[in-house]
């Protein structure tokens, strides 16, 4: 683990994830599903970042990793992110899988799985086609414990 620890890369993507945390908690705190996301273009520059805004603007689609993704979308005048590295709280859902995978997005580094609606491993499983799939590496586990517990502690007084 000391490894790990010492590793730049490693330290680079929790700096990025505890700014997704904070953008999570703050989601929390308005009464949302705590899930934050930041994306960073290929330079390292933070271009985008959201929170969860499902049930404030009670949109599905106001997911965090697709309002950052349309925040991208508009900083770099397109809706290609080639390059970019996506951080987020939370495993993405099929519905949010399918749009990084749309958005040919260059990474995914997530905090804690999500065994009820995670999508990620089904999303890389779908078959070879330069036409139909777009691969990109994914990493998870990232302060996987500090995600979760704000997960857990949100939903512990939010039981739907």
């Amino acid at each position: 683990m000391k490894d790990l620890l010492d590793d730049p890369e490693y330290q680079r993507h929790c700096r990025w994830m505890e700014r997704a945390i904070a953008l999570a908690e703050a989601a929390g705190n308005a009464g949302d599903v705590p899930v934050g996301a930041v994306i960073v273009d290929s330079q390292g520059k933070a271009i985008a970042e959201a929170a969860n805004r499902r049930e404030r603007d009670r949109d599905p689609t106001a997911h965090a990793e697709v309002l950052a993704l349309r925040a991208a979308g508009t900083a770099l005048n397109t809706w290609r992110l080639d390059g970019c590295i996506l951080y987020v709280t939370l495993e993405p859902c099929p519905m949010c899988a399918g749009a990084l995978v749309l958005a040919r997005l260059g990474m995914l580094v997530y905090g804690a799985d999500d065994p009820k609606a995670g999508a990620i491993r089904s999303v890389l499983n779908l078959p070879d086609s330069a036409c139909s799939n777009h691969r990109f590496p994914v990493i998870g586990g990232i302060l996987e414990n500090s995600c979760r517990q704000q997960l857990q502690a949100w939903f512990a007084d939010h039981r739907f």
